[in-house]
């Protein structure tokens, strides 16, 4: 009796949060529309990019920009090249002449060093009213910028946008991906249920003056990235509006990392950050793994009863559905098979990111 009394309370709370995955599907179509009706704004815009060891990746990112479709002159484009050892600075140097839009900053310039005052220095910078941020290695869509200045002009202060990676045919992008589609999920219905906790830098946009009114990234600097996720942070501990941006061509692809250490790494730095979440939010996060968890290792616990045996099948197939009715708003597009066994993978990883976290010392990158 209690085994499927605990089974009908996990099947309402995914119910649940299907229920808020609608919420987001409603709110997506409505900024769809917004974005068809609305063609030109007055709003506008300094994107600011920190770049370290980026030469290869830069020129791609400025040249996407480029193709951005909002009024010239609306846009500048900072980038602050954080101490970068290969060509990155001079390579943006010489794109100076070609793109009008563009500005180019030495970190060293202001005698500090690192991501978090990268960005800082940039936005110091800029000349226009709303920020928008982004990596190196990105490409955004056509409607980037139009999409967010659309939710701008509802009153938010703080938004956060979907940002894909670029689906590949090798184990650690499988994975990669995977994971980011089950965090955006997760990070989106969340943010739907008015529970902001966290957002991908690559993709993210605020007000100067909501940006100067939390201190900046002056009380973001327990580790060494986290400059999205405690920026968040900080915004709910001071009541700023906070929103989420999906709609069509305003995603920001990325690619992801090649090796297994280098996605080690990068998600260590990730688990890492969600130490310093707010109180609130880990227990939530804790509550929802957990209970993830013990579906997975459910059939371990077939020797105290038959019944747990049940539990696995349930978890996979709500995981089936949950990714299958969204993975395409999010950018991508699993096989039943992939579904099903990255479904797996995902859980045993977090595990392993909870690990490294703890134990490894991380840098936001070498």
């Amino acid at each position: 009796m209690i085994l499927i009394l605990l089974s009908i309370i996990i099947l309402l709370l995914f119910n649940s949060f299907l229920i808020y995955l609608l919420r987001i599907k409603n709110r997506f179509s409505k900024n769809e529309n917004d974005v068809v009706k609305i063609s030109v704004y007055q709003t506008g815009f300094s994107i600011i990019v920190a770049a370290k060891n980026e030469a290869e990746n830069i020129l791609q990112l400025i040249s996407s920009i480029e193709k951005l479709d909002y009024p010239p002159g609306l846009f500048e484009v900072i980038i602050v090249d954080d101490n970068s050892s290969d060509a990155t600075f001079r390579v943006c140097q010489e794109a100076v002449s070609k793109y009008k839009f563009l500005k180019v900053f030495g970190i060293q310039e202001s005698g500090k060093g690192g991501k978090r005052d990268a960005l800082s220095y940039g936005i110091s910078k800029a000349s226009k009213p709303f920020i928008m941020i982004t990596d190196s290695d990105c490409l955004p869509e056509k409607n980037w910028i139009k999409c967010y200045a659309v939710q701008f002009h509802k009153g938010y202060e703080l938004l956060f946008g979907v940002a894909p990676f670029i689906q590949e045919d090798f184990f650690v992008n499988k994975v990669s991906c995977f994971e980011n589609l089950r965090s955006s999920i997760l990070s989106f219905s969340f943010a739907s249920a008015g529970l902001p906790f966290t957002a991908a830098a690559r993709n993210l946009g605020f007000s100067k003056s909501s940006f100067e009114q939390i201190g900046g990234y002056s009380k973001t600097s327990e580790t060494p990235s986290g400059d999205d996720d405690l920026l968040i942070r900080e915004a709910v501990k001071n009541n700023l509006k906070i929103g989420s941006v999906m709609g069509e061509g305003s995603f920001v692809f990325s690619k992801t990392k090649k090796t297994l250490t280098e996605y080690l790494s990068q998600r260590s730095r990730h688990t890492q950050t969600s130490f310093y979440y707010l109180l609130r939010h880990q227990v939530i996060l804790t509550i929802w793994h957990s209970i993830n968890l013990f579906f997975l290792f459910s059939p371990f616990l077939s020797f105290i009863h038959i019944n747990f045996l049940v539990l696995l099948p349930i978890k996979l197939l709500t995981d089936f559905i949950i990714v299958k009715l969204n993975q395409k708003k999010s950018g991508y597009n699993f096989g039943w098979y992939e579904i099903i066994y990255l479904q797996v993978i995902y859980e045993l990883f977090l595990i392993i990111h909870l690990f490294n976290a703890k134990f490894r010392k991380v840098k936001w990158k070498e």
